[in-house]
């Protein structure tokens, strides 16, 4: 996390959630899992956030349940610090400061008082080498604490989580690479065991994984050529022995026992969850096809409920291994984003390359993944060195009624198959239907596509190493989208030269094309106006102005130059040498973005074309380079921010890192008005706050105002706020019962001066009546001395304006006043 002055570079979402074990609560309610620099309480029957524990500056590290308490759970971080959370109210309890950063977390029931946490054996996170250490938690009453107080337990240990606790606690199993190290508690030794890298069958025997048995003296390690060995005896050196099971073709990756024992769970590659009965090993059932890769496995404490993550960043919570009852998906992030990231814009969801051959759409608000886009329409085959489509451009039309999509498959020895696919937006299903498949629009790889944001014609621009770039024009004939055909009505080119990228102006009257070093400017027939030229360097990117800066091309090249022409007199308006590796255009405002790369990291400068000075620079953003980031809009424009914050006003900035991390831009008044929502909010942790709960709760208080009217006229201010104080206050917080007794029944006491508040208003009321009785008798009077008729409706007589009962009873009470007084002031 990165601070400069009002604005903080934070993880937003789509961080991994697959990256620790989570967590299931004792009551199998919820299900807590580490999220970035948070920890996430999700509901395990609705899949939905209930809480967002944020407290840690670097990434969350580790959860795990307080044996003490099961209404509590610790979180280490990276940040150095072990938190000690109130799921349940989404409260932080205690913070203890170590010291060191932190890469896993263990509790045991029979260590009262003490954490063992994974830390590394220099004070430096690229330090190669860590240590299990216990950590002996002080008794403050201070919400801060130092814990200095630090054993060590096991040298040399994996960073990752490759450790369990035997039964009642009394021996911790560690492996890293060829060897099992395990250690005893009252002997304060340890035994290691060592494996061969392998044999002449060609088996791989480094461990990947470990558990505990947790009622008997058995240890289940998982290895790399898929074998699962159980270990017994081993508190004797030399007299241990083991034995083998073997069902998974890849390696291991997870291994975890039932509470009773009964049964030991599996994962790997193959996306399978494996159930061997203990005392049976010959028997176990399987649950296939969960997705991706299995990296971790939780189970309940009463294990009604299993739980796998998976290398697709998604969790699956499963009933007794019988069925899958929910998932929960997050961002899913590859090797790398093919395609560049997009906002829709109809959901304002960020889309990009998914899982393999899909479409994401997700939520960048809710952090929650909405749909999957099947683009490749083929069953995916997972096996290593097969050649498949891949999903690698995408585009939106401004509306969003059009998406274009290009699909690629590249095989040895053959020609690259390319697939250009336009999906039309169906309002039926809320989704895109495929419309026209495209095969071999261009001879070469597609390097960029884009549409026109002209509202008169709908036309798609491709441009390809083969030398040309092409227009796919909507048929004009064509009412709706299903009735519509596309067809290629341009092909264009220059000096036989390969296009790098393309870009529209705002109103689509301008096409502008990189061919390698020059720049053509094209019109909307397809006529071209002119060629910019620029220093030596091949054209990376290109960016029209917006607004009024819209007389402004900006173009990156290879040989590290910005550069900026006018368009009104097709001149270089300015350069500067910068090596820019992304140049991102704010669609809301005048705004540009440009990442920068130096000394192995990137710098951010936000800039409008014709000003001199940036608006907003930032240093050191990120190590590596940014190679994607996008501008979204707000659902809420912010207010009264500072100046060098105000290009945050209309848009939010996303932009991911080397190593895929999405990461934004937060202001200080973003955070302070999410800080007193969240204040506001208070919502029942029973019930999953979805918008259906959210509506119905409005409809319940309506409800209640209707049929019960006196319940807005009698009020108990003091009982209101100490019912709230004694209901929503977690129980280990209160006082103690004697306190809030008298508390409570003082709340429940009407004083004498509001009854007879109560009474003056009902006098008042019985008068208003009387009146109106007396005033209606006197308006039958007149109406009858004018000779009219009773046809008359009230306030209609001569033409005169309907009065409202309201204003009626006021003349009434006028009339009865004393006006002696004004008769005599006129007499003088």
């Amino acid at each position: 996390m990165v601070a400069h002055a009002e604005i903080r570079v934070v993880h937003l979402g789509g961080s991994k959630i697959n990256f620790r074990e989570p967590v299931i609560t004792n009551d199998s309610r919820f299900l807590l899992c580490a999220s970035g620099e948070s920890v996430k309480v999700y509901s395990s029957s609705s899949e939905e956030c209930v809480h967002d524990l944020q407290g840690h500056t670097d990434l969350v590290s580790g959860i795990v349940r307080n044996p003490s308490n099961h209404l509590q759970v610790y979180s280490c971080s990276a940040d150095g610090t072990v938190r000690l959370w109130d799921f349940t109210d989404g409260i932080l309890i205690k913070t203890f400061i170590i010291g060191y950063p932190i890469y896993s977390i263990y509790v045991s029931e029979n260590h009262g008082g003490v954490v063992f946490v994974v830390v590394p054996m220099a004070n430096d996170k690229s330090s190669e080498l860590f240590q299990l250490v216990a950590v002996h938690l002080p008794l403050s009453g201070d919400q801060e604490v130092e814990a200095r107080e630090l054993s060590a337990v096991l040298c040399d240990v994996s960073p990752s989580g490759a450790a369990s606790f035997g039964r009642k606690g009394e021996y911790i199993a560690a492996v890293k690479g060829l060897q099992l190290e395990v250690f005893f508690f009252k002997k304060q030794k340890s035994h290691r065991f060592f494996l061969k890298s392998g044999n002449k069958k060609g088996a791989k025997n480094a461990f990947t994984c470990v558990s505990c048995h947790p009622k008997e003296d058995c240890i289940a390690t998982g290895h790399e050529d898929g074998k699962i060995r159980l270990w017994r005896n081993f508190n004797q050196k030399k007299e241990y022995t083991y034995s083998t099971l073997h069902w998974h073709h890849g390696a291991v990756n997870t291994l975890q026992f039932t509470p009773e024992g009964t049964n030991l769970l599996s994962g790997g590659i193959e996306s399978v969850l494996v159930q061997w009965h203990y005392t049976q090993e010959d028997q176990k059932d399987f649950l296939p096809r969960l997705g991706g890769a299995i990296t971790h496995i939780a189970v309940s404490p009463d294990g009604s409920l299993f739980c796998t993550s998976h290398s697709d960043n998604k969790i699956t919570i499963i009933q007794s291994c019988v069925k899958v009852s929910a998932i929960i998906q997050g961002l899913v992030k590859g090797e790398g984003v093919r395609t560049d990231l997009t906002i829709d814009p109809r959901s304002k969801a960020l889309v990009l390359n998914g899982k393999p051959g899909h479409l994401q759409f997700y939520s960048l608000h809710r952090d929650k993944l909405l749909y999957n886009l099947d683009i490749v329409q083929q069953e995916y085959i997972h096996e290593e060195g097969l050649d498949q489509f891949e999903v690698v451009k995408a585009a939106f039309d401004t509306r969003g009624d059009w998406l274009a999509t290009v699909e690629e498959r590249t095989q040895k020895g053959l020609e690259l198959e390319i697939n250009l696919k336009l999906w039309a937006y169906d309002e039926q299903t809320q989704s895109f239907m495929l419309n026209t498949t495209v095969t071999a629009p261009h001879e070469d790889q597609i390097t960029a596509m884009c549409f026109s944001p002209s509202p008169e014609t709908t036309m798609l621009v491709t441009i390809s190493f083969d030398g040309h770039f092409k227009a796919w024009l909507l048929a004009d004939h064509s009412d709706t989208k299903e009735g519509a055909s596309w067809s290629c009505d341009f092909v264009g080119g220059y000096h036989h030269l390969k296009p790098g990228c393309c870009c529209f102006s705002a109103d689509g009257s301008l096409l502008a094309v990189g061919f390698q070093e020059v720049v053509t400017v094209w019109s909307p027939s397809w006529e071209l106006l002119t060629t910019l030229s620029q220093p030596p360097g091949a054209i990376r990117d290109l960016c029209f102005g917006r607004l009024s800066c819209s007389k402004y091309l900006l173009g990156t090249s290879t040989k590290n130059q910005l550069c900026c022409w006018n368009l009104l007199t097709c001149s270089l308006e300015w350069s500067t040498p910068v090596d820019v590796s992304l140049l991102q255009a704010d669609p809301l405002s005048e705004n540009m973005a440009a990442f920068c790369s130096q000394s192995g990291c990137s710098d951010l400068f936000v800039f409008k074309p014709g000003e001199p000075r940036p608006i907003y620079s930032q240093k050191a953003l990120c190590t590596g380079k940014v190679q994607r980031a996008v501008f979204a809009p707000r659902d809420q424009m912010l207010e009264s921010c500072e100046e060098h914050a105000q290009w945050l006003n209309r848009s939010q900035l996303y932009f991911f890192t080397q190593h895929m991390d999405l990461m934004m831009f937060s202001t200080k008044t973003e955070e302070d008005r999410l800080l007193a929502s969240s204040k506001r909010l208070m919502v029942d942790d029973t019930v999953a706050v979805t918008p259906f709960y959210l509506l119905l709760g409005k409809h319940r208080q309506q409800q209640e105002a209707l049929t019960n009217p006196m319940a807005e006229r009698i009020q108990l201010p003091q009982g209101s706020i100490a019912i709230k104080e004694l209901l929503y206050t977690p129980a280990h917080v209160l006082p103690s019962a004697s306190f809030l007794c008298s508390m409570f029944v003082r709340s429940l006491l009407i004083s004498s001066s509001s009854a007879s508040e109560e009474k003056e208003p009902v006098e008042e009321e019985m008068e208003s009546e009387e009146e109106d009785s007396e005033g209606e008798a006197e308006l039958r009077d007149a109406r009858q001395d004018l000779g009219g008729s009773e046809a008359w409706g009230p306030g209609e007589e001569l033409g005169a304006p309907a009065l409202t009962k309201a204003q009626e009873r006021e003349l009434r009470r006028v009339k009865h006043f004393d006006h002696s007084w004004l008769s005599s002031i006129l007499e003088c």
